[in-house]
Order: structure tokens, then sequence, then C-alpha cells
């Protein structure tokens, strides 16, 4: 009896209640029996399950203080200890002590709000102020969020947040977040760009690197600029004013200057500076490119901008030089089809208007053949009116069709017109260039020759005749200049020597006596089996260097020659003729 009543007053632990010694038998059908001899249960006081949750509450919460560094504060259960709940009664049922646990936690707040100002006056001090930083869980498991997702977090939140920024809007880390390592977004400092010798300002923030604004000072002329510039031009004037009275001079003396022939192939050194580098650097040669400050090209003065020149679109030259399309060939019998289709066309056409009534019916064509069959009965009655009749119609419709070819014939203006268009689409294909080396026109035919065909031909240039030898230079369309080659180098016979001809008096021709058919000391005709003409040089030119056929220039010496080739720029070619000759021999 006594173990019965020492027992009961005995509270069990909770987590032992399955296991405790005083187990109630179970019944036949599963349900645990009533306890024989129990005491009646006592009422429950939720009051002090109510104290003893929260007595917990405040242990825990002095336990984390405790953890992160700080002294927990005296609390109100310290000062004045409340006096210790009765133990639970064991047979408080497990739903009961769950709802009794909640309402603990629930009131733990308002527990503290009322317990606080009991312990003692001095109040306890601030917990430490943590920046919410977006890092921490907005949950109960106190887990930080990814380092990847903080850098959305602060953009999100930096324009409505104030105690994580400020004033100039770069982060301010509290001393519970100083020795977390954030993300910085802010741009280089100035010591980083000077020292990264990779880093392009044009392609940063436009708050990194702000270009200075150059400003153009005035420049003033110095006292007298323009006058001695215009000195040195007159200086420079009279100075090429003296060379050719120098060069007048020695032509009129006869003197040659030029005889060496290699001086006309010497190349022009190169110059110091091209012409298109003098406005990007300062300095006279190339060697002012070891210091860049002697660059034009990003100072103020630069002919290097931001403007983009366009230049003008031309046509591609090699449009010019295609062929025109050639008309398809026909075989004989497949023209007189298209022939016979086309003529079976307009009669069918012109029935068609006659049947209508829009022209009249035309008069049989009466021939000799079919005389009896057209006009059986007049032919039988009359024939000889007959007859006259058709011939008269034969010749009516021959006379007609004279008529009408010479008046589709051109005129003799209109032929020289189409020749002349001809030739000139002829050039605007390409301008070729021919030169002809020749030993003697001592005939004179073939002097004419050789002018006629140049102008007949539209061709410019020039015949230089000189005692040694002969150059002809013709310029032209590819037609025309196909055309004079055939005649010099084919159809005139330079062997022939036709004798003298009709020469005006006066003339520079007859007073040149290497120019005469006949010899002056024998009075026989000169010998012209070794007369040749050579093609010294063709090929194709940008323009032309003559505006018409200047005909012959008889000249006595080298310099006189190269004079009037020099007009053209045009003196290498009797360098070239003179060597050709040389280098054969």
């Amino acid at each position: 009896m006594a173990d019965v009543s020492g027992s009961a007053l005995k509270r069990p632990h909770p987590e032992d209640e399955d296991n405790n010694s005083q187990k109630r038998p179970r019944s036949n059908h599963g349900s645990p029996m009533p306890a024989q001899g129990a005491p009646a249960k006592a009422p429950v006081d939720i009051q002090k399950m109510v104290a003893e949750a929260r007595a917990k509450a405040e242990a825990v919460r002095a336990r984390l203080q405790a953890a992160k560094g700080l002294t927990p504060s005296s609390t109100p259960a310290a000062s004045s200890p409340s006096p210790t709940p009765p133990a639970a009664s064991p047979a408080m049922s497990r739903l009961e002590q769950m709802k009794a646990r909640v309402a603990a936690a629930t009131g733990r707040a308002s527990a503290a709000a009322q317990q606080r100002p009991v312990a003692t006056p001095t109040p306890p001090p601030p917990p430490p102020f943590e920046e919410d930083d977006g890092s921490r869980a907005r949950g109960g498991l106190d887990v930080g969020l990814h380092p990847a997702l903080l850098a959305d977090l602060e953009y999100r939140g930096g324009k409505g947040r104030q105690g994580g920024q400020s004033k100039g809007g770069r982060r301010t880390d509290s001393p519970a977040t100083a020795g977390r390592a954030g993300l910085d977004l802010s741009g280089p400092s100035l010591e980083e760009i000077k020292n990264n010798p990779y880093f392009d300002p044009s392609l940063g923030p436009k708050a990194t690197l702000a270009k200075p604004r150059q400003t153009r000072q005035l420049l003033f002329n110095q006292k007298g600029k323009y006058i001695q510039q215009g000195a040195a031009l007159r200086r420079q004037a009279q100075l090429e004013t003296m060379k050719k009275r120098i060069a007048e001079r020695a032509r009129q003396a006869g003197i040659d200057e030029d005889l060496d022939v290699e001086k006309s192939y010497l190349i022009p050194a190169p110059p110091a500076m091209e012409w298109w580098d003098e406005n990007l650097m300062t300095g006279s040669d190339y060697s002012a490119l070891d210091d860049e400050q002697n660059l034009r090209i990003d100072t103020p003065d630069s002919i290097i901008t931001q403007y983009i020149q366009h230049p003008v679109l031309l046509d591609p030259p090699q449009e010019k030089l295609l062929p025109a399309q050639k008309p398809m060939f026909l075989t004989p019998k497949e023209q007189a089809k298209i022939r016979r289709q086309r003529r079976m066309a307009d009669l069918k056409e012109q029935q068609a208007k006659i049947r209508l009534g829009l022209e009249p019916a035309p008069p049989p064509k009466v021939k000799k053949s079919n005389l009896m069959r057209v006009l059986g009965e007049q032919a039988v009655k009359d024939p000889t009116a007959v007859e006259a009749r058709v011939n008269r119609e034969i010749a009516d419709r021959r006379e007609k069709h004279e008529t009408t070819n010479a008046e589709r014939k051109l005129t003799k203006d209109e032929r020289r017109d189409k020749l002349a268009r001809q030739q000139e689409a002829d050039a605007e294909k390409g301008i070729l260039m021919t030169v002809y080396r020749i030993d003697s026109l001592a005939n004179g035919r073939n002097r004419f020759k050789i002018g006629k065909n140049a102008e007949q031909n539209a061709l410019t240039g020039v015949c230089v005749m000189h005692p040694r030898f002969n150059l002809v230079i013709v310029e032209g369309g590819a037609h025309s200049i196909n055309n004079y080659r055939k005649l010099m180098m084919n159809r005139i016979d330079w062997t022939e020597n036709a004798g003298p001809g009709a020469v005006r008096e006066g003339n520079r021709e007859a007073q040149a006596s290497w120019l005469a058919a006949q010899d002056e000391k024998t009075g026989d005709l000169k010998d012209l089996s070794a007369n040749t003409c050579d093609l010294v040089w063709e090929g194709q030119v940008k323009t032309r260097a003559f505006r018409k056929w200047l005909g012959a220039r008889i000249c006595e010496t080298d310099s006189q020659a190269k004079d009037v080739l020099a007009r053209a720029k045009l003196e290498s070619f009797w360098a070239l003729a003179k060597s050709s000759r040389q280098s054969e021999s």
C-alpha cells in the first residue's frame, strides 16, 4: 500500500511516460484499461505551465546572447525569482503539453516586456546594430544567401535604403559585416588606370575618364611674312626665266646636251617625305617618327576628322572594252523561212485592212510572164497596146525602186559624220599608242600616206623627221590603230623610190637635202633597198598626249627632236628608238 501511495506522489518524466513502470493493462480488444486503485486526476494549473515555458525561453535567449559574445542582462527571474511551478501531472495528455509549449513560445515577447522593468532601474545595453544587408534568410533557419545573388539584392535595394549606403552612393559596411567580402561596383582608381597598360578609357563608363577639351589659340602672322614669300617667288621666276634663255641660246647654237642615251633612263630618287604624309607629322623626313610628339593625328590642327569623304563613283573601265553582242547567224534556209513568214504576216494584215475598207485594193502586178493570164481578153484584142502597158508598168516599178534606194542612201556629209561617230565610240573604249621607227623618208609619197591616213583614221600624233632616222607616234581607237599598223607594216613599200615629187617652194622639206629623192652629188635616185620600218612600242595609255595630228616636224639635231616630244612628255621614245637600232647592231 505504501509503495502504491509513494509512486503516485512522484511525477513521471514525459519522455518515459510510455516506459513507466506503472503501465496500464490492456483489454482484450486492444485499448488500455483504466487503472485500478489510482487516485482521481488533480486539476491542471495552466498558469504554472505558462510560467515554466517563459522561464525556459529566457534561458534559451540568454544562451544565444552568450554565444554571440554579449553579457546577458539581469532578467526578472534572477532579481525576483518566481515560485517554481509545480510539476505537471502525469495524467496530462500529450496534446495539452503541446498546447502549453505553443502558448509559451507566443507569449515570450509579452512576458519579456512585462518583466524587464522589474529587474533593475538601469536599462540593459541595446543589442549591437546588425545591418540587414539582405544576405541573411528571411525565415527562421538563419542561412545566408549565395554570394552570386548579393549583387542583385544590392542593386534592387540601393535606392530606398539608408543604412547600407552613404551620401556618395557607396556601401558602408557595419561592424558586423566589416569582415565579409562584398562586390565592389565602383570604377577603377587613377593609380589602377596608370598601372594597367591595357586599360582603354573609351570602353569604360563615361565618368571614368573625361577627355579634356583642347582650346585653339590665336596665331598671328609675323610682320613681313608675306613680303618674304613674294620676294622668294620673284627670285624663283627670275631663275626660271634665266634657265629658259640659256636653253634657247644653246638650242640656237645646235648644242646637244643629252648625247648619252643612258641619262634618259635614270630613275629619280624618292623624296624624303611623301606628299600624303606631310600633314600628318612635323619634320622634313621620316626620322621624325621616332618621337611620338611629332605626330599630328590627335592634335586640333590634324587633317584627320570625324567626317568621311565619299569619292565620286566612276564607271568601271573594263565595261567599255566589252565587245558588242553579235547577232545570231542563220543558214540560208532559215533566213528564207523567216522572210517568208514575215511577208505572209504583212500580207494578211494588208488583206484585213482591204476587207474593212481602210485601204483600196492594189492594182494587179502585170509582168510579161503573166500577161495572158491577167489580161486575157484585152491581150487577145490588142496585144501591142497591152505589151506597151506592161513595159511601162515595169519601168515605173524599177524607177520607184531606184528612187527609194537613193532616198535611203547617206549623203557625203552624213557618211563623214557617221564615220566620225564610229571612230569616237571606238576611242571611248580605250586609247592605244604605237611608235614606229623609219630609216628614211626620202620618198615623198610615203610621207603623204603617213599624214593622210592618220587624218582619215582620226589619229593624233606627230612625225619627227631627223637626218639619222624618223619617228612616227600615233594614238587613237583600237580599230583605227589596227588599220594604221597594216598601212605601216604591210601596205607601204619602204624600199621603193618614186623619184622627185611636186614640192612647194619655200617648204622646209625642200630645203632639207636628206629628204630629197635624188643624190646631190650624182643626181641619181637614192638607194632605199635597206630602208625599213620597225614597231618600237605599242600599248594602251590613259589619255591622249596630242590634241590633233601635228604633221611632220623637221629637226636637225637631237635636242630639237626632244623639244618637240617634250611638249607631250614623250621624249623617252626618242631615246628608245635611238637605242633599239644600236642594240640590234
